[in-house]
């Protein structure tokens, strides 16, 4: 059989899709993200300044001097 990863945007999604597998009799298991959701989204935050041209880089060669 295969594996579904389903990833809902709203505790309402979660809970529909919670009864329907529980209606259809399918086994599943629940698992928490082990990070932080305020530390997520920092770092969701960070590559999108990236993408948007804003931060700074530095050259991988530069790092060490």
């Amino acid at each position: 059989m295969e594996t579904l990863i389903i990833q809902p945007k709203t505790k309402e999604q979660l809970t529909a899709l919670k009864a329907f597998i529980k209606a259809m009799k399918i086994d599943f298991r629940s698992e928490k993200s082990p990070y932080d959701p305020e530390f997520v989204e920092k770092i969701l935050q960070g590559r999108e300044d990236i993408k948007n041209g804003k931060g700074v880089r530095i050259a991988t060669e530069d790092l060490w001097k």
